[in-house]
C-alpha cells in the first residue's frame, strides 16, 4: 500500500521519472531495473505482485547491490538526471551500512532512509544524506506508513528539483571581489579538523567561515580576523562529511565562497576483544578500553535466523571492561559486539563469535553382569548440574523402543530382556537446559543357563533323590526324564520351577539309570539339560572295620563309608564273657568312626558294626579287641640338683591318666615321707625344702578313673653346701688363721672358734667371697675347734671343723752376743733406665691358681725389674703396684715411695692375695684409682702398665684395654702357665711383638727380664718417650696432654672450648684469641729436641683468625726469644719453619704454593714437617706440598716456654694468640712417620682396610690372635707351648649303630696331674643319632610393611621379630653323647643395659671452602658406616653361634605333655665331641607347651657368683630328643663348644667330668652402649679350670640370683602332705637316680684336707 501510494505521486514514463526496485535479506535480488516498466500502471503492477524474500538483514550488501546493479546505464539509469535512493528497513543491519551508503552518496546518489518498527535510527542517520531531518522516517509500525508519503514525496520532489538546478548550473556571471584561494583541511579528529586558506587579495577584514553537515544538519559559522588563515572547527559529529565554505570580507562586500568538504574521523573502537571462559550457558566477555569513552554497549545473539528479538543488550560503565554473559543457549554459536559509546554516539563496533560448549554427557558406559534376562549399566556422572538420565534401549533388530527415566544415579540394572539378543543401550544426561548427546553401545545377553549342582542321593534298591541348585529366578519349569542304561522305556515328569528336587521311584533294584533334567524359562527357553548316571543298590555290610587307640577305658573303632544311601550305622559292643550288658550306639551315616567308652581296663571286648539302610538293615561285621592296664610312669629322671630341692621327671604312660601321685621320704637321714599330687598335663616337678647333701626316695604313680598303677621309683641326693680345704695358717701365742676353699655358692660363712679346754667361742659372719679370717685374743697352748658353716640365703649348711693348737709361751732364749747386720744391697740400675721418666704400674695376678710359691717368683722378678731403674720419685721414675684377683688391692701408689730403697723394701712385704681371675676389673681400678693426681700420677710423663697373669681373665678385658690405650698409656702383657695369648694380645699396646711376653712358668722369668726391662725404660725416656699413635706405638711426644688439650684437663684452661672434630669420636679444642697456650720447654722436652723429628699437626683456621702472622707452636728462650716454631701467614697464605742451626745461625724456610694454601681453607687438614739434618719437608692432608734444605739444627735450652698460637709480633707481657682449632698435635722422633702416615683422621682420606678402629667406635673382634699350636702325641705328657686358636671342625664321621647303654664303670683313683699343654683335641665320639624334630611352631604375626625406600647399601640388621608359638614336641630320642660342661659362677644380679645416647648436635658449619677440595662434613656418615658394618658382624656373629647350639647340642628328653620349667642358667662350656650327623626326621608329636630345661652336667670345682647376664632376645622353644651315648672319646679334652652366653667363671681348676650339655640360653644380642668391647661375641674359655673333688656333680642353682632366692618359677602344686606311714608305698625298694654324667663319689674331711688347693685331679667318664 505505500509503495503503491508513493508510485502515484510521481509521473512516471522513461523520459519522466524511472523507478526500479530491489528486495534484501540476506542476500538482495532485483525485482525489476529502472528501465522494465515505462508506465505508472506497469509499475503498480509490479508492485501489487512482488513477493516476500524472508531472510537475514544485511542492509550493507544491498545498498552496494544497488550501486552496482541499480544505477547503471544498462539499468535505465540516465546522466544529468538525479538520482534517488529509498531504503524501506524495518531492524538493525547484521552487516557494516556506513561504508556503502557514502559509497552511494558520493556516486550523487540522494538516499532516503525509512525505518519501521525495531529499525535502528542512527543507523538510518548513517545511511540517509543529510539533513537527517527531510531525509530519515521512522515509524512505528507499517499501518502507519501512509501517513508520511505526503512529507516524503514533497521532499523527493523539492530535493529533484534543486539537484536539477545545480546540474544545469542556472544564474548568471558573478561580479563579486576575489575569493581566498587553496582551501586545506587537516588535523582531522573524530570531533574537529582545522581550515587552512590562502589570503584573499586585497584588504580583508574578516573570514567568515561557513559548515554544516552534508546530511543537512543547520549551518554554523566561524568569523576570524583578516590576518589569520586557519581556523578549528570543534565540537563536530564523528563519521560525517562536513561542507566548508570560506568567504572573505572586505569593508563594503563579501567575496564568493571558497568551498571544500571534509569527513571526521569515526570514534575510537575497542581493541582486544576476546570471548573466554566459555560454558554451555554462559561466557565472558573482556575488551580494552577506549579513551575517551564514556560506556560500552554490548550486543549478542545467536548466529541463527531466528527472530531479531533474539538478540539482547547490555550496557555498561566506562570502567567496566569485562562482563559475563548468561543464560545462553548451549551448542549455539553467538555473535558478540561491543560498541565504544560517546554521549549518544557510538563508535564502529568490534565483533567475536564463539559457540557454547554443549551440556556434558554422561560417560565411560560399561555393561557388566550380563545374563540371560538382565544387565548391569554403569557410567559415569555428567556433571553436578545434572538432573537425572533418561535410558534408552532396544532390540537391535526390533522396532519397540524401551525408555527409563531416573534420577542422579550412575547404576541400572536392566531386567526382563532375552535372551540371546542384541541389544543397544543410548543414555542421556538431563540438565534444565535440556538433555545432552547419548553415550551408547550394545551387548547380547547370554543364553539360559542350565541348573546347577545337579546330584544324586538318599539310594535306594527302588528309588533314589535327585536335587539341584536353581540356575536363575525366572524358572517357570522343570523337565526330568530317566532311563536305563541298558534300554527301556524312558519316563518324564514336569516339576514346578520351584522345586530343587525330586524322587524317583518304582526303580528296579542294582539297575544304573541316565536321568537328565531341563529348565523352562519364561520366555519358552528351554537351557542344556544336564545329566547324571545312579545305581540302585543292594543292602551290604561294612568293609575295613579296625578297633585302635586303646586306653584303659575306651578304644576307637573306624571303617569305611559305604555311600550315601546309609542313613546310620548301629555300633553295638559287649565283654567277651557275658559279664556285662550289650550296648549300643548309633552313628550317621556320613561318619566313620566313634570312640566307646568307658569301658573297663584289661578288657577283651567284642564290637559288632551294622550299616543301616532306607529299607532295612545290612550285614553285621564284628571284631574283638582288648583294653590296656593301668600302665605306671616309666624313666624316671632327676636333675637341678641344689642344696635345698631338686627336679624330678618321668615319661608318661601310653593311657591318659588324671593325675600323678609323687612321694619323697629322706633315706640317708631321719625324715618322714611327704606327698604332693600334679595333673594329668604335668610329667615333670621341682620338690623343694630339702635337706642340703641328703638322699632321698622318690616314687611317682599314675592316677586313673579306675585305680593307681604301680610305683615308679627311685633316689635322688640335693647337693652339699659346705666349704673344703678347712685349714689354719699363721698360728701364734694368741691368735691363728682360718681359710677354706669358699663355696660357690655360699653368699655368707658363719665361722666359730670355740675352746676346748673352756668352751669359750668367738663367732663371725663374713661374705660368701672370704676364705680366710683370723682370731686374735686367744689364749696361748690351747685347743681350739674352728667351724665354718656355709650359708646360702636362709639356708646353713653342715659343719665343716678343723683343730688347731696355739703356740705356748715362749721361753726367755739365752743372750747371745751382738752380731752386725750387713747392709742391703741396693740393684744397680741399667743403662738403658738412665734417663728413663715415667708413671709406673706393676698389675700383678694374686688368683689361687698361682699359689704360694709362685707368688714368692713373682715378688722377686718385681723386685729384679724395679731394681733396674734409675732414679725413684718425682723427677725420675715413680713405680706403683696393685695386685689382683676378685678385686683390686693397691700395694702402695705412685707417690709412695721416692727412693728405690723403701720401693724394693715395700715390694717384699706384699702378700699373697689369692681369689679369681678379674683382669678387667683390676685394669680399671688402675685407671679409676692409681692413674690419678691423687695417686701421684704426673701430666706430660710416659703412663706405663705392666700385666702379669696366668691365666684367661673371668670378666671382659676388651674394655678396658680400649679405654687405657686410647688416652695413651702404654700397656705391657706378661702371661705365664694358662694365660690365653689372644687376651694378652688385646691386654698389651701395639705392636704384639714388643709389648707382649709369654713364659711357661714363673722359673723362665730371667728369659724375658732384660727384654722387658728395654722396653720399659726406652718407653719411658726422656728424649723420645714412647707414645700411641695409629694403633701402634711411636717414640715422640703427645703435644695434647703437655699443653692440656685433653678431655678431662681443658675445662682448667681459660680461652679454651671442647668442640667436635674431623669425626664425632675425636675432640678439638678452641683456642681463643686471650688463651695463649704455654709450657716450661724442661717439662715437655728436657732433654731438647731430637736431631731428626715430624711434627704432626690436625687443626684448622677460623673465620676470625686474623691476617697477621702467628705460631702454630713455637720454643722460646728465657728472653722471649723465638728458637723452633711453625709460622702461618694467613694474608699471604705461606708457611714457615725456623730454627737455629748448628752454628747458632737463625734460619727459616718458606713454603707457598696450592698445596699449602689449602690450610687457610677454613676446613681441617692435617700437616707433617719432617726435619732432618739436611731437609725440612712439608706435606698436607698426606700430600707432598714442598722440601728445602735446611743445615742441622743446634739443641734449643730448656729454660723458656713452648707456646700455641701466639701472633708473630707479640711481644713482652703483651702477648696474644692467634683463635684457631686444634685436634691433634704430636712430635715423632722420626722423620719417615710423615711418609707412613695414612691421615686416618681426616674423612676425605680415611681407608677402613688400611686404618685402625676410630676410638668408641663399634668392633667386636680381637685386634689380633697368635698362631695355632703345634699339634702333640694323644695323652702324651709334653711342655706347654702357647696357646693356639681353635682349630677347625674335623668331618663328621659316619652314624654308627645305636647301641644299649652301658652301666657306669668304678670310679678310678686321682692320677697325676699332667703338664698342661696346649694340645690337639683327641679323636671325636661317635654320633649318636640325633632325635626326631618336631613341627615348626605357627609362624608369628606378620609385622605392618614399612613404606619402601630407596635402594641403597645395605644396613644393619633390624632387632628380632617376636618368636612364633612353639611348635609340637617330636618323639623322644635316644640320648647321645655330649661334652662335659665347665663350672660357671652362680649368676649375679645385672643392671638392665643403658640406652643408647642420641648423637651429639652437628658442630657449626664451615666456611665455604675453594672449588676442588673435599669437605669434612663426612664424618657422621663415616662413622655410621662404621658402626653399621660392626654391628652387621656382631649380629651374624652372634646369630650363627645361636644357629650353632641349636644344630649341635642334642635335646632333653621330655613328655609331650609338660609345663613349661624355669629357664636354666647357662653352664660353662665343656669340650663336646664331633657332631653327629642328623638324624631323620620324626612324626610330628602333639603341639606341647614350652619343655624344661634339660638336665645339667657335671663340672668342675665352683666359681664365685658371677654377675647376671644380659637377657636374650627370644623365648626358649622346647627341647628336642637327646641322642644315644657314643663311644668315649680319646685324648684330653677338645676347645670349647658353642654355648651361651657365659657367665662369670669360677675359680680356675681342671677339666670336671664331661656331663650333657644343658639347654641352650636364650640368643645373647648386640649391645650398641656397650659395642666395641666384644659384647656378644662368643670367647674360648680356659679349658684348665680348678678342680675338687667333693664337689663333683654340683650344679649352679639355675635360678638363683642375690637378694631375690628362689626367683625360680613353680607351678602352683598343691602343699606336700606326710603319707600314712601304714602307706605299702614307702616300704618299696627304690633305686638311686641322679644326673646323666655325674657319678656320686664321697670322701672324708681328711681326704679333702690332703688334697692340693685348686689342684686336685679326678678321672672323668663320659
Amino acid at each position: 500500500m505505500f509503495l503503491e501510494s508513493l508510485v502515484n505521486a510521481f509521473s512516471v514514463s522513461s523520459d519522466q521519472t524511472r523507478i526500479g526496485l530491489a528486495q534484501y535479506s540476506g542476500d538482495p535480488r532485483i525485482e525489476w531495473h529502472l528501465n522494465t516498466h515505462s508506465t505508472k500502471d506497469a509499475v503498480i503492477n509490479a508492485v501489487k505482485n512482488l513477493p516476500y524474500k524472508g531472510g537475514n538483514t544485511l542492509t550493507g550488501l544491498a545498498l552496494m547491490f544497488i550501486l552496482e546493479n541499480s544505477f547503471k546505464p544498462e539499468s535505465g539509469s540516465r546522466t544529468g538526471v538525479p538520482k534517488i535512493g529509498i531504503l524501506i528497513t524495518d531492524g538493525k543491519s547484521q552487516d557494516d551500512v556506513q561504508g556503502p551508503a557514502r559509497s552511494l552518496r558520493e556516486a550523487g546518489i540522494e538516499l532516503f532512509a525509512i525505518g519501521v518498527k525495531n529499525a535502528d535510527e542512527n543507523e538510518l542517520k548513517a545511511i540517509a544524506s543529510p539533513p537527517s531531518e527531510t531525509h530519515v522516517y521512522n515509524v512505528a509500525d507499517f499501518s502507519v506508513m501512509s501517513s508520511i508519503v505526503e512529507g516524503l514525496t514533497r521532499t523527493v520532489c523539492g530535493r529533484v528539483e534543486q539537484l536539477n538546478k545545480e546540474i544545469h548550473g542556472e544564474g548568471g556571471p558573478s561580479t563579486t571581489p576575489a575569493a581566498p584561494r587553496d582551501l586545506v583541511t587537516s588535523e582531522v579528529t573524530a570531533r574537529s579538523f582545522r581550515v587552512s586558506w590562502t589570503h584573499a587579495p586585497g584588504t580583508v577584514e574578516k573570514y567568515r567561515v561557513v559548515y554544516y553537515a552534508s546530511r543537512g544538519a543547520q549551518p554554523e559559522e566561524v568569523v576570524v580576523n583578516g590576518d589569520q588563515n586557519s581556523v578549528v572547527l570543534q565540537h563536530l559529529n564523528s563519521l560525517t562529511e562536513y561542507q566548508v565554505a570560506v568567504f572573505a570580507v572586505y569593508s563594503n562586500s563579501a567575496s564568493e565562497a571558497l568551498r571544500g568538504s571534509v569527513t571526521t574521523l569515526a570514534l575510537p573502537m575497542v581493541n582486544n576483544l576476546e570471548l573466554y571462559d566459555i560454558t554451555h550457558s554462559s561466557m565472558r566477555v573482556q575488551w580494552t578500553a577506549a579513551d575517551g569513552a564514556s560506556g560500552y554497549m554490548i550486543l549478542y545473539a545467536p548466529l541463527t535466523e531466528g527472530d531479531a528479538a533474539d538478540e539482547k543488550e547490555v550496557k555498561v560503565a566506562d570502567t567496566v571492561t569485562e562482563i559475563e554473559l548468561q543464560d545462553l543457549t548451549p551448542a549455539t554459536e553467538y555473535t558478540v559486539t561491543v560498541y565504544a559509546m560517546y554521549g549518544d554516539e557510538a563508535s564502529d563496533p568490534r565483533t567475536g563469535q564463539e559457540t557454547t560448549l554443549p551440556l556434558t554427557p554422561a560417560r565411560s558406559l560399561r555393561i557388566t553382569d550380563v545374563s540371560h534376562s538382565s544387565a548391569k549399566l554403569t557410567w559415569e556422572a555428567a556433571s553436578r548440574k545434572v538432573n537425572g538420565y533418561r535410558i534408552m534401549y532396544v532390540k537391535t533388530d526390533g522396532v519397540q523402543t524401551n525408555e527409563i527415566e531416573v534420577g542422579r544415579i550412575t547404576t541400572l540394572l536392566l531386567s526382563n530382556l532375552t535372551s540371546l539378543t542384541e541389544y543397544t543401550v543410548a543414555i542421556f544426561a538431563i540438565y534444565d537446559e535440556g538433555q545432552a548427546e547419548p553415550v551408547t553401545d550394545s551387548f547380547t545377553t547370554e543364553s539360559v543357563p542350565s541348573p546347577r549342582s545337579f546330584r544324586s542321593s538318599d539310594v535306594g534298591t527302588d528309588r533314589f533323590r535327585v536335587s539341584w541348585q536353581h540356575a536363575a529366578s525366572d524358572i517357570t519349569l522343570y523337565k526330568l526324564t530317566w532311563t536305563p542304561a541298558s534300554g527301556g522305556q524312558t519316563r518324564e515328569s514336569v516339576i514346578s520351577g520351584n522345586s530343587n528336587s525330586y524322587v524317583i521311584t518304582g526303580l528296579t533294584p542294582l539297575t544304573e539309570y541316565e536321568v537328565a533334567l531341563t529348565a523352562i524359562y519364561r520366555d519358552e527357553r528351554e537351557s542344556d539339560a544336564l545329566e547324571l548316571s545312579q545305581t540302585t543298590v543292594i543292602r551290604l555290610g561294612v568293609r575295613g572295620l579296625q578297633l585302635s587307640d586303646f586306653t584303659t577305658f575306651s578304644m576307637g573303632v573306624s571303617w569305611e563309608l559305604l555311600g550315601s544311601n546309609v542313613r546310620q550305622y548301629r555300633v553295638s559292643y559287649i565283654t567277651a564273657r557275658g559279664d556285662r550288658a550289650e550296648q549300643v550306639t548309633m552313628v550317621p551315616g556320613n561318619q566313620n568312626s566313634v570312640v566307646l567308652q568307658p569301658l573297663l581296663s584289661d578288657t577283651d571286648y567284642r564290637v559288632s558294626v551294622t550299616a543301616v539302610y532306607a529299607d532295612g538293615d545290612g550285614p553285621s561285621v564284628t571284631r574283638s579287641a582288648r583294653t590296656l592296664p593301668l600302665s605306671a610312669p616309666k624313666n624316671l629322671r632327676v636333675s637341678e640338683e641344689w642344696y635345698n630341692r631338686f627336679r624330678i621327671t618321668w615319661d608318661t604312660p601310653p593311657s591318659p591318666t588324671m593325675g600323678y601321685r609323687i612321694v619323697y621320704q629322706p633315706v640317708s637321714a631321719p625324715g618322714r615321707a611327704l606327698e604332693t599330687f600334679v595333673g594329668d598335663d604335668v610329667n615333670t616337678i621341682l620338690i623343694l625344702n630339702l635337706l642340703s647333701g641328703t638322699e632321698y626316695s622318690v616314687k611317682v604313680i599314675a592316677t586313673y578313673t579306675t585305680g593307681s598303677s604301680e610305683a615308679l621309683t627311685g633316689r635322688a641326693r640335693t647337693l652339699y653346701l659346705g666349704v673344703t680345704n678347712l685349714n689354719t695358717y699363721q698360728v701364734r701365742m694368741n691368735s691363728m688363721c682360718a681359710q677354706w676353699q669358699p663355696h660357690r655358692h655360699a653368699n655368707q660363712y658363719r665361722v666359730v672358734i670355740e675352746s676346748l679346754l673352756n668352751g669359750q667361742k668367738q663367732e663371725v659372719r663374713l661374705d660368701g667371697s672370704a676364705s680366710r679370717h683370723c682370731f686374735n685374743d686367744l689364749s696361748p697352748n690351747t685347743q681350739y675347734k674352728v667351724t665354718v658353716y656355709a650359708q646360702l640365703q636362709d639356708t646353713e649348711g653342715p659343719a665343716v671343723t678343723t683343730v688347731q693348737k696355739t703356740f705356748p709361751v715362749p721361753t726367755t732364749p739365752p743372750t747371745r752376743p751382738p752380731t752386725t747386720t750387713p747392709l742391703p744391697t741396693i740393684p744397680v740400675a741399667k743403662e738403658v733406665c738412665r734417663a728413663a721418666k715415667a708413671d709406673l704400674v706393676f698389675l700383678v695376678d694374686g688368683s689361687w691358681s698361682i699359689g704360694d710359691d709362685n707368688f714368692v717368683k713373682i715378688i722377686r722378678f718385681l723386685y729384679s725389674t724395679a731394681g733396674a731403674l734409675d732414679e725413684i720419685g718425682p723427677a725420675g721414675t715413680q713405680v706403683a703396684i696393685a695386685q689382683f684377683s676378685d678385686d683390686a688391692r693397691t700395694e702402695f701408689k705412685l707417690n709412695s715411695y721416692d727412693n728405690k730403697e723403701s720401693l724394693l723394701d715395700a715390694i717384699q712385704r706384699i702378700s699373697y692375695k689369692g681369689g679369681n681371675t678379674k683382669t678387667g676389673r683390676a685394669m680399671q681400678h688402675v685407671k679409676d684409682s692409681i692413674f690419678t693426681v691423687a695417686g701421684g700420677s704426673r701430666r706430660g710423663v710416659p703412663k706405663v702398665l705392666v700385666v702379669l697373669t696366668d691365666g684367661r681373665s673371668q670378666d671382659d678385658v676388651n674394655k678396658i684395654s680400649q679405654e687405657i690405650q686410647m688416652e695413651g698409656y702404654i700397656v705391657f702383657a706378661i702371661g705365664f702357665a694358662d694365660a690365653d695369648y689372644g687376651e694378652l694380645v688385646s691386654i698389651a699396646s701395639k705392636p704384639s711383638e714388643r709389648h707382649v711376653f709369654f713364659v711357661d712358668d714363673l722359673d723362665a722369668f730371667r728369659k724375658i727380664e732384660e727384654k722387658l726391662i728395654t722396653f720399659v725404660c726406652e718407653a719411658a725416656t726422656a728424649t723420645c718417650p714412647s707414645v700411641p699413635m695409629s694403633g701402634s706405638t711411636l717414640p715422640g711426644f703427645r703435644m695434647m696432654e703437655m699443653f692440656g688439650l685433653v678431655e678431662h684437663l681443658y675445662s682448667n684452661l681459660e680461652g679454651i672450648s671442647m668442640e667436635p672434630g674431623t669425626f664425632n669420636s675425636f675432640n678439638s679444642f678452641r683456642l681463643g684469641s686471650d688463651a695463649l697456650l704455654a709450657q716450661p720447654t724442661r717439662h715437655i722436652h728436657p732433654e731438647g729436641l731430637p736431631s731428626d723429628y715430624t711434627i704432626t699437626m690436625v687443626f684448622r683456621l677460623l673465620p676470625e683468625t686474623p691476617e697477621e702472622p702467628f705460631a702454630l707452636w713455637e720454643i722460646l728462650n728465657s728472653r722471649n726469644e723465638p728458637l723452633v716454631g711453625v709460622i702461618l701467614d694467613n694474608a699471604g697464605k705461606t708457611l714457615t719453619f725456623f730454627n737455629n742451626d748448628y752454628k747458632g745461625d737463625f734460619q727459616t724456610v718458606t713454603f707457598e704454593g696450592p698445596e699449602i694454601k689449602k690450610l687457610f681453607y677454613g676446613s681441617f687438614h692435617k700437616l707433617h714437617i719432617a726435619v732432618s739434618k739436611t731437609l725440612a719437608q712439608v706435606m698436607v692432608d698426606c700430600n707432598l706440598a714442598g722440601e728445602k734444605p735446611i743445615n742441622a739444627a743446634g739443641n734449643i735450652t730448656t729454660d723458656g716456654l713452648e707456646v700455641l698460637g701466639r701472633m708473630v709480633r707479640s711481644r713482652g707481657a703483651k702477648d696474644n694468640s692467634a683463635p684457631f682449632q686444634l685436634q691433634s698435635f704430636d712430635i715423632v722422633c722420626s722423620t719417615s712417620w710423615a711418609r707412613r702416615d695414612k691421615c686416618c683422621d681426616l674423612p676425605s682420606l680415611r681407608k677402613e682396610a688400611d686404618c685402625p678402629a676410630l676410638p668408641r667406635a663399634c668392633t667386636c673382634t680381637q685386634d689380633s690372635k697368635g698362631p695355632p699350636g703345634p699339634p702333640g702325641p694323644t695323652g702324651g705328657a709334653g711342655m706347654r707351648g702357647a696357646k693356639g686358636d681353635r682349630g677347625e671342625p674335623g668331618p663328621v664321621g659316619p652314624v654308627g649303630p645305636m647301641g644299649d647303654a652301658g652301666i657306669p664303670g668304678p670310679q678310678g683313683p686321682p692320677g697325676p696331674q699332667g703338664p698342661s699343654g696346649r694340645s690337639i683335641r683327641g679323636p671325636p665320639g661317635g654320633p649318636g643319632e640325633r632325635g626326631e624334630k618336631g613341627e615348626a611352631g605357627a609362624r608369628g604375626l606378620q609385622g605392618v610393611p614399612g613404606t619402601p625406600g630407596s635402594p641403597g647399601r645395605e644396613g644393619p640388621p633390624g632387632p628380632r621379630g617376636l618368636q612364633g608359638k612353639d611348635g609340637p614336641q617330636g618323639r623322644v630320642g635316644p640320648p647321645g653323647s655330649v661334652g662335659g660342661p665347665g663350672a660357671p659362677g652362680a649368676p649375679g644380679q645385672n643392671g638392665p643395659p643403658g640406652p643408647i645416647g642420641e648423637q651429639g648436635p652437628p658442630g657449626p658449619a664451615g666456611s665455604k671452602g675453594e672449588k676442588g677440595e673435599r669437605g669434612d662434613m663426612q664424618s657422621t656418615s663415616s662413622v655410621q658406616a662404621i658402626a653399621r658394618q660392626v654391628c652387621e658382624q656382631l649380629i651374624q656373629s652372634h646369630m650363627a653361634r645361636y644357629n650353632s647350639i641349636l644344630n649341635h647340642v642334642p635335646s632333653q628328653p621330655v613328655s609331650i605333655r609338660t609345663v613349661a620349667g624355669p629357664p636354666g642358667e647357662p653352664g660353662r662350656p665343656g669340650p663336646p665331641g664331633q657332631q653327629g650327623e642328623q638324624g631323620p626326621p620324626g612324626r610330628p608329636g602333639f603341639p606341647g607347651t614350652n619343655g624344661e630345661n634339660g638336665q645339667p652336667g657335671s663340672r668342675g670345682s665352683p666359681g664365685e657368683k658371677g654377675e647376671k647376664g644380659s637377657p636374650g632376645v627370644g623365648i626358649q622353644g622346647p627341647r628336642g630328643p637327646q641322642g644315644q651315648p657314643g663311644p668315649p672319646g680319646e685324648g684330653r679334652a677338645g676347645g670349647p663348644g658353642p654355648a651361651g652366653r657365659p657367665g662369670n667363671p669360677g675359680t680356675s681348676g681342671r677339666p670336671g667330668m664331661p656331663g650333657p650339655v644343658g639347654p641352650a640360653g636364650p640368643p645373647g644380642y648386640c649391645d650398641p652402649n656397650a659395642c666395641g668391647y666384644n659384647v656378644g661375641v662368643q670367647l674360648a674359655p680356659n679349658p684348665y679350670q680348678p678342680y675338687t673333688p667333693e664337689e663333683e656333680g654340683e650344679e649352679e642353682d639355675p635360678y638363683g640370683s642375690y637378694g631375690t632366692y628362689p626367683s625360680y618359677y613353680q607351678p602352683n602344686y598343691p602343699q606336700p602332705r606326710p603319707v600314712d606311714p601304714g602307706d605299702p608305698v614307702i616300704a618299696e625298694e627304690t633305686e638311686e637316680l641322679r644326673s646323666p654324667g655325674i657319678q656320686r663319689q664321697t670322701r672324708s674331711v681328711a681326704d679333702r684336707r690332703r688334697g692340693q688347693k685348686g689342684d686336685s685331679g679326678m678321672t672323668t667318664n663320659f
